[in-house]
C-alpha cells in the first residue's frame, strides 16, 4: 500500500516528514504546489484553484464563490490525485475525505506548542511572540476548516492510523516509522473497485463545481456518476434554456463522456 496522508500543525514538521517519506518510498508528493498544478491540469481555472488549503473561505472569497464550490473544487482535486492508489498527500482534508478507503493510511504529526514555536523562531528568525501568534492563527484556521467542511475536529485521533511525535523522534525517525507501518500486513493495496470509486467521486465533484460556477443552486440538482465517464443529473430548472445549459456545462467537464438528463422544468412560482 502506498497511499498516505500526512497532516500536522505549523512547526510540527509534517511537511518535512511527508517529503522524506515520498523520497524514500519513491512516491509522488502532493503538497500545496503539486495540488495546485494538478487542479490546473484538471481544467480548473487558476483563480478557482487559489487558496485550496485548510481554512474556511474568507468573507471576500465568499463574494466570489460560495462555500459549496470551494469544497467541491478541493475535494475533486484530492480524489483525482488519489485515484492511482499511490502518493503522499499533505493535509487539505485528505485524511477526512479518504477515511472510508481502507487502503489509505493516515498519519498525524504531532509536537508540543513550545517545540513548534522553537522551530519557527529558528527557521524564520521570528520572535517567540510572533511565532506563537502565527501558530495559533493557523491552528484556528485548520480547526475552523474541519468544522466547516466535515463537522469534525482535525485533531480527532479516530481520523488517523498513526500519530507521531516529532519532538521525540525527529523528522528522520518519524519518516522511518511511517515507512515501517506501510509494510504492515494490515495495510493493503487499493483495490480496483476503490480506485474506480475515487475516480467517480472526483468526476462528480468536478461536475458539481462547474454547475455552481454557472450559478445553479445546490438545491436545484443532484449529480451521480454510476459508471466511469457517465454523469446523471436530476433536479429542476425554471426554463428549458436553463435545463439545456445545465447539461451543456456538465458535458464540458473533462472526463465526462455521457450525460443522462433527468432534469425537470418548473417555472418560478410553481414550487
Amino acid at each position: 500500500m502506498s497511499l498516505v496522508t500526512i497532516s500536522g500543525g505549523m512547526g510540527s514538521g509534517a511537511e518535512k516528514v511527508a517529503e522524506l517519506v515520498a523520497r524514500m518510498a519513491k512516491l509522488e508528493l502532493f503538497d500545496d504546489k503539486r495540488l495546485y498544478d494538478e487542479a490546473i491540469r484538471m481544467g480548473i481555472r487558476a483563480e478557482d484553484s487559489k487558496g485550496l488549503d485548510e481554512k474556511v473561505p474568507g468573507f471576500f472569497d465568499s463574494l466570489r464563490y460560495n462555500p459549496e464550490l470551494y469544497l467541491d473544487t478541493l475535494e475533486s482535486v484530492v480524489f483525482e490525485v488519489s485515484r492511482t492508489g499511490k502518493g503522499v498527500i499533505v493535509g487539505h482534508g485528505s485524511q477526512a475525505l479518504l477515511r472510508d478507503f481502507g487502503c489509505a493510511m493516515h498519519v498525524l504529526v504531532h509536537a508540543s506548542e513550545a517545540y513548534r514555536i522553537q522551530q519557527l523562531t529558528e527557521k524564520h528568525h521570528l520572535s517567540k511572540k510572533a511565532a506563537e501568534k502565527m501558530i495559533q492563527k493557523k491552528d484556528n484556521e485548520k480547526r475552523g476548516f474541519f468544522r466547516f467542511a466535515f463537522h469534525m475536529e482535525w485533531s480527532d485521533p479516530s481520523l488517523y492510523d498513526l500519530v507521531i511525535n516529532t519532538e521525540k523522534l525527529g523528522i528522520g525517525g518519524a519518516a522511518k516509522l511511517v515507512l515501517e507501518a506501510l509494510l504492515s500486513d494490515g495495510i493493503k493495496e487499493c483495490s480496483l473497485r476503490a480506485l474506480e470509486t475515487m475516480e467517480r467521486m472526483s468526476l462528480m465533484k468536478k461536475v458539481q463545481a462547474s454547475l455552481l460556477k454557472e450559478h445553479f443552486s445546490y438545491t436545484q440538482f443532484h449529480v451521480e456518476v454510476p459508471e466511469q465517464g457517465v454523469v446523471q443529473i436530476s433536479g429542476y430548472t425554471a426554463t428549458e434554456e436553463d435545463k439545456r445549459q445545465m447539461v451543456k456545462v456538465a458535458r464540458r467537464v473533462q472526463g465526462v463522456s455521457k450525460v443522462r438528463d433527468e432534469i425537470g422544468v418548473m417555472p418560478a412560482g410553481a414550487y
